[in-house]
């Protein structure tokens, strides 16, 4: 085009190296191929054109958030010529007048997080790892505390639900760990920890839950409910704890722990290698962090119960024994995620294992220690048939096959009797773990305890006490011990020293 400025349509097109002919097209319509193409029309029938207009806009209209592939079931079911290959066609168009028509959606603000200024807490479930305890499935829950700015993580094993007892705990240990505190904690809106509350109660809880952060100095926030994005500095991190415990678990090559204190450890330890990549961000963060303060806040609840007759108390929905010299005492009893402390007046008495309420009726559990009982259990071992706790009795699964024989070979009377002389002889002796392996042999062998035989095996060492040889004093050197005179009482007669 510079070429013909100045020369004729033969010599530009000659220095731009294309034939005349071409040269003349040019001239005679300057457009581009591609402008001059016209668009491809639809080769085959539209096979949504029936139902489109009249029936999928409504439907999209009325309904912003329905899915694609439930407006093709329906308009399947309304037209059954619709072929079901046309269900992509549904998607790309719906996608399009989405796209152009659709409500608008909502924007995530991508946000920085200056050193020292946002922890959050949040809890996630663990039931995927598959952990078992002392060979029993753990469903259990993680409490997880995380730093937005160095990814400093603090993770503690939660029993039951989501409550505040486990925030509380979970959230002092994580600060106390750290050394620090930062200006602002992040949480959800605790929803499950109100759920069954009534309203007084989850004022309380409120209260609590704000009393706990102004203790540390840090502001309270929340996230708007159902909104987890806006907890993303956490919410992402769950799933990348997960998959690091999942990782140790196989170079592990084992999910059975022999007790919790075991399985604690291992993920603190998985944690601590998680802190360790980010030292650096932690040291330049713990600079920024604020003091804690001189000593912990409450992390428990309280409630007050009645030792009946039954040698226990209630408390939410579980039964918990005691030592019977308590029956008929109030106690004052501390309320922890994984144990209760119970206290006469603000002496300290024992620490039982919490338990949880049954799912889905209206009948107790229980958490019962045979040593409490045992002496009654002596007195009366036929209460031992019907006893609404006897599952819950027997501390070790051997008990339980051994009491399971004994009915279907015995009376119920001497099955009763070896019972409670087997619980009676694992109390006196201390030996429960090495009677309830004795018992398992027996069963395996296809024999009874033998109750007698089994005392005989645990009975004291005789041998092993020493024989300790008194020398006595002869009875006369009190008579001289009479006859024995100090300085002093020849001062009291008169005499001279």
């Amino acid at each position: 085009m510079k070429s013909r400025q100045s020369n004729v349509p033969t010599i530009a097109a000659a220095k731009a190296g294309f034939s005349t002919a071409t040269a003349y097209r040019i001239e005679a319509d300057p457009r581009l191929p591609s402008q001059k193409k016209k668009s491809r029309g639809r080769r085959r029938p539209d096979p949504l054109a029936g139902v489109w207009d009249s029936e999928i806009v409504p439907m999209l209209e009325a309904a912003p958030g329905i899915r694609a592939v439930a407006i093709f079931e329906e308009i399947c079911r309304r037209s059954p010529w619709i072929a079901p290959g046309v269900r992509r066609t549904l998607e790309r168009r719906i996608a399009g007048w989405r796209a152009l028509n659709g409500p608008s959606r909502d924007v995530i603000f991508r946000q920085e997080h200056p050193p020292g200024r946002m922890g959050l807490s949040d809890f996630t479930d663990m039931g995927t790892l598959g952990i078992t305890i002392a060979g029993e499935r753990f469903d259990h829950r993680l409490y997880h505390f995380r730093l937005a700015f160095s990814g400093f993580e603090h993770a503690h094993v939660v029993l039951g639900g989501e409550s505040f007892v486990a925030l509380a705990e979970g959230l002092q240990n994580a600060l106390w760990a750290l050394g620090g505190v930062p200006e602002q904690h992040r949480s959800d809106s605790l929803s499950a920890a109100f759920c069954n509350l009534d309203r007084v109660a989850q004022e309380d809880l409120t209260r609590r839950y704000e009393e706990l952060c102004a203790h540390y100095g840090m502001t309270p926030s929340r996230n708007n409910r159902g909104v987890a994005h806006e907890n993303g500095a956490i919410e992402s991190s769950h799933g990348h704890l997960k998959k690091a415990l999942g990782d140790e678990l196989l170079l592990r090559g084992s999910r059975e722990f022999a007790d919790l204190a075991a399985y604690r450890r291992f993920v603190d330890e998985v944690v601590g290698r998680r802190n360790a990549r980010n030292r650096k961000r932690i040291e330049i963060e713990r600079a920024a962090l604020k003091p804690l303060p001189e000593r912990r806040t409450t992390d428990y609840e309280e409630a007050r119960v009645l030792v009946t007759s039954s040698g226990g108390f209630i408390l939410r929905r579980v039964f918990y024994s005691v030592p019977s010299r308590l029956i008929g005492h109030r106690l004052n009893v501390h309320l922890y995620d994984d144990r209760l402390e119970c206290f006469l007046g603000s002496t300290q008495l024992l620490t039982l294992r919490r338990g949880r309420p049954p799912q889905g009726n209206s009948k107790h559990s229980h958490v019962v220690d045979y040593r409490h009982v045992i002496h009654a259990l002596r007195k009366k071992p036929m209460a031992l048939v019907n006893l609404v706790y006897r599952d819950q009795l027997f501390p070790r699964r051997a008990y339980v096959r051994a009491f399971a024989a004994l009915l279907a070979k015995e009376s119920e009377k001497q099955a009763c009797r070896v019972m409670v002389g087997l619980l009676a002889l694992a109390h006196d002796r201390a030996c429960e773990a090495e009677l309830a392996q004795a018992i398992d042999a027996d069963l395996d062998a296809g024999a009874l305890p033998d109750l007698g035989r089994l005392r005989q095996r645990f009975k004291p060492d005789w041998t092993a006490i020493p024989n300790v040889a008194v020398d006595l004093v002869p009875l006369s050197a009190y008579d001289e011990l009479a006859a024995v005179r100090t300085p002093t009482d020849l001062v009291c007669d008169g005499g001279v020293a």
